[in-house]
């Protein structure tokens, strides 16, 4: 006898802080649905690139491309050029879901996502949408206003929708990060480091910050006297920090270089997991996903929050954060050398401040998340987990 089979349309994109959880809450249904003796069938709807491609390499999923605009709240000139696209997508986002025409809509928000979303709306599909950030964007905003239910990675952005539809769930962390963990000693030397020395990892998210790069480069010997570096500096960025880190140390002795006190990496996929287990100290922007993945591994971290993020929900979400214990905000306006040395030698001189702030950073998480989001979908499907 042929099981029964559901289809569930993805929607989101625009950075791996989009995709991935989308990646884990595909896990948390196929779990549900092998338990429940029916079948599920994954298409995503948006942005095709090296972010979403994940979803196809990792699940399996369906991929169907979808004209992208960016929503601004602030006056740009690139608007005059994305309004038009907007509404060029809403067209085709009613005409690709119309021939996919899924049970229910999963979205993550970012690109892209807003014109999914009202079509499923338009076929009254249900939609669960999931919101990152402790001060939601204006993609969820609005597509709150057509979801079912809503989820949210923070307890703070509860306070942004209609209180019947909205569920404090934490930001899913996929699978492959929450499994089993090795010796910290290990990953180090597995990532060509010293086991016995401290290891910094620097991650400016998933397209890397030219900002943080630059600020690594002109500090980079100060800062390896200090501690080893893992610099995640986004694919674009690769060569050039590369070939300006050689420059940078100069001054260092070959012996020094060769033990590979600093190894920049373009982006960090599989490798990510060895990179936070080998990590004593976390530094990074302050995107949702980048914050519940740092607690993920209990790391004590450095958070510099984008000063242009929408809503400024960078800021917002390293408070959060910060206030838990769990790390320490400098932002972009005091990235200064004086004051991040201090506060690097501070945290990595101090034993017991380190496991007081890894212990308050572990403590932020909700290890539970993907789950809990899969649980609302099924029951927007009709059953009962």
């Amino acid at each position: 006898m042929a099981k029964d089979k559901k289809l569930i349309l993805l929607a989101g994109g625009g950075s791996g802080g989009h995709i991935y959880p989308l990646v884990a809450v595909c896990e948390g249904l196929k779990k549900l649905a092998f338990k429940a003796g029916f079948d599920l069938e994954f298409h995503y709807l948006g942005r095709v690139d090296v972010f979403s491609a994940v979803l196809f390499d990792v699940q399996g999923v369906q991929m169907h491309s979808l004209w992208v605009a960016k929503l601004r709240r602030y006056f740009s000139l690139a608007n005059i050029f994305d309004l038009p696209k907007f509404f060029l997508s809403i067209f085709q986002a009613l005409w690709k879901v119309y021939w996919i025409m899924p049970d229910v809509i999963f979205s993550k928000g970012g690109s892209g996502a807003l014109p999914v979303v009202l079509a499923g709306w338009f076929y009254r599909i249900p939609i669960l949408i999931h919101e990152s950030d402790a001060a939601p964007g204006v993609t969820n905003i609005l597509s709150a206003k057509f979801a079912k239910k809503v989820a949210v990675g923070f307890e703070r952005a509860t306070n942004y929708f209609d209180s019947r539809k909205v569920s404090w769930t934490g930001n899913p962390i996929r699978g492959d990060l929450l499994g089993e963990r090795y010796l910290q000693s290990a990953a180090k030397e597995e990532l060509g480091f010293k086991g016995g020395e401290f290891l910094t990892l620097i991650l400016g998210g998933s397209q890397g910050s030219k900002r943080i790069n630059e600020f690594i480069l002109g500090n980079l010997e100060k800062i390896t006297k200090e501690t080893q570096v893992l610099h995640q500096t986004g694919a674009e960025n690769f060569f050039e920090v590369k070939k300006l880190s050689r420059a940078a140390m100069f001054g260092v002795s070959l012996k020094e270089e060769l033990e590979h006190r600093y190894h920049p990496i373009p982006y960090l996929n599989k490798e990510l997991k060895g990179a936070f287990i080998a990590a004593d100290l976390v530094v990074a922007r302050a995107g949702g996903g980048t914050i519940f993945e740092i607690a993920a591994f209990g790391k004590p971290a450095i958070l510099i929050p984008l000063d242009e993020s929408a809503n400024d929900h960078q800021r917002v979400n390293a408070l959060e954060f910060t206030k838990a214990g769990g790390g320490i905000i400098i932002e972009e306006e005091n990235l200064l050398s004086g004051i991040f040395l201090g506060q690097l030698k501070e945290i990595l001189g101090n034993h017991s401040l380190l496991e007081k702030m890894s212990s308050a950073s572990a403590g932020f998480l909700k290890p539970d998340a993907a789950e809990k989001i899969a649980v609302e979908i099924f029951s927007l499907l009709g059953f009962e987990s």
